[in-house]
């Protein structure tokens, strides 16, 4: 019996998203194939509220079940490895203040997040705060 790899990595995607407690509506799962040889995986989160995406993480590996597996080991055990950070923005041209949160190992790491694939410009920060230890 051969496997099916789109069932794998529908498993897989869901898995995911079960472990970060959003439906799958809210995440977006971007494949990059990087010269044939690997994979490269870009979870993003998706806000309805403000209407903006982030990097949650970032895998690779080499095909897309394997960059799958490794965002699962990632999201099963990265609330130990990271912080929790606040970040207050607004959007270019808007008057509402914004507010995110993320888990990054340090606030580059969440700023990085924040602007991921947007430019640097379109988003003014107001504060990065690190959340206290709960």
């Amino acid at each position: 019996m051969t496997r099916d790899k789109n069932l794998e990595i529908g498993r897989l995607q869901k898995e995911i998203g079960d472990h970060i407690g959003v439906g799958a509506d809210s995440l977006m799962f971007n494949y990059v194939e990087k010269d044939g040889e690997a994979t490269k995986l870009y979870l993003i989160t998706l806000n309805p509220r403000h209407n903006q995406s982030f990097l949650f993480h970032a895998t690779e590996g080499s095909d897309k079940g394997e960059a799958l597996r490794e965002m699962l080991e990632y999201v099963r055990t990265y609330k130990e490895r990271t912080s929790s950070y606040t970040v207050q923005w607004s959007a270019r041209g808007e008057n509402v203040l914004n507010t995110s949160y993320f888990r990054a190992k340090n606030v580059l790491e969440a700023l990085d997040k924040l602007f991921y694939d947007r430019d640097p410009n379109s988003i003014t920060v107001f504060s990065v705060i690190l959340n206290p230890i709960s």
